[in-house]
């Protein structure tokens, strides 16, 4: 009997060592792929400064996330994250498609920059988009289609976010206007075709960001701020655009019809 009692001890033993085992190298797993191929598919700085996992709850916490700025935008940075919260299914990690439970993006602060015609996340869904069909492409080439790991993210949250329009790009000092961004739940990212590729889903959510930073909860609070400071934003891209062109012409010299009404920050 105390044979058996000894076995069944032991065989916990062994499934507890496991799991800690798993989870505790789960954190340097994310950071590793974040850092490395986060990179790759946005053709901008990406990072993040560490991943804690808790071994009771799964849970991962990534802290210091840190999405740059393509070339040619002024501002530091696209987008900061003080933390994220990541719940996996750890079952899931040897097999594929990687099922993650939960994303949830905690207070994100972003710059949205305007160069001409462009901007920096628009800039940033487009890089995206090149890396996913060059992917797809590679894939159909090499006759392995299926190929690679897959993701599911069952809930991707973000919340208590600020939009931040440095005038400073603009060439108008330090000036800055912010506006909260509206929450924004994805569910079932990838499940239609049981998983999709890391840069399809960023695509996905990106493109959903890019949607919640140009709407009008955005958009007409910024307008409201550039009209108390007096700033006509239409004049002020007019003249961007012409020293794009080569024209010597400075923004300040442009802005002599300052308190004008705002038509639009993104000019729809």
């Amino acid at each position: 009997m105390k044979k058996w009692i000894y076995i069944g001890i032991g065989a916990v033993v062994v499934v507890i060592a496991v799991i800690i085992f798993g989870l505790s190298n789960l954190g340097p797993i994310i950071k590793r792929a974040v850092n490395s191929y986060g990179p790759q598919i946005t053709k901008t700085e990406l990072h993040v400064a560490d991943v804690n996992v808790s071994l009771f709850s799964g849970e991962a916490k990534i802290k210091k996330f840190f999405l740059g700025n393509p070339a040619g935008f002024k501002t530091p940075s696209a987008m900061k994250v003080g933390s994220v919260l990541v719940k996996v299914n750890e079952k899931s990690l040897t097999g594929n498609p990687i099922i993650v439970d939960r994303i949830e993006v905690i207070s994100p602060e972003i710059n949205y920059e305007e160069k001409g015609a462009a901007d920096n996340f628009r800039t940033i869904l487009n890089n995206i988009t090149k890396t996913s069909n060059t992917e797809k492409q590679s894939k159909q080439e090499s006759k392995k289609e299926g190929a690679g790991k897959k993701i599911i993210i069952k809930d991707f949250v973000v919340k208590n976010g600020k939009v931040n329009l440095a005038l400073s790009a603009y060439g108008l000092g330090e000036k800055q206007i912010s506006s909260p961004l509206p929450d924004m739940h994805l569910t079932n990212i990838g499940e239609k075709n049981k998983g999709t590729s890391p840069a399809e889903a960023f695509k996905e959510i990106v493109a959903a960001l890019y949607g919640k930073i140009t709407s009008p909860a955005v958009t007409d609070v910024l307008n409201k701020q550039l009209t108390s400071i007096g700033v006509n934003l239409d004049s002020l891209k007019e003249a961007e655009m012409k020293n794009l062109k080569g024209t010597t012409s400075s923004v300040e010299e442009k802005m002599k019809d300052v308190g004008k009404s705002v038509k639009g920050i993104f000019g729809k």
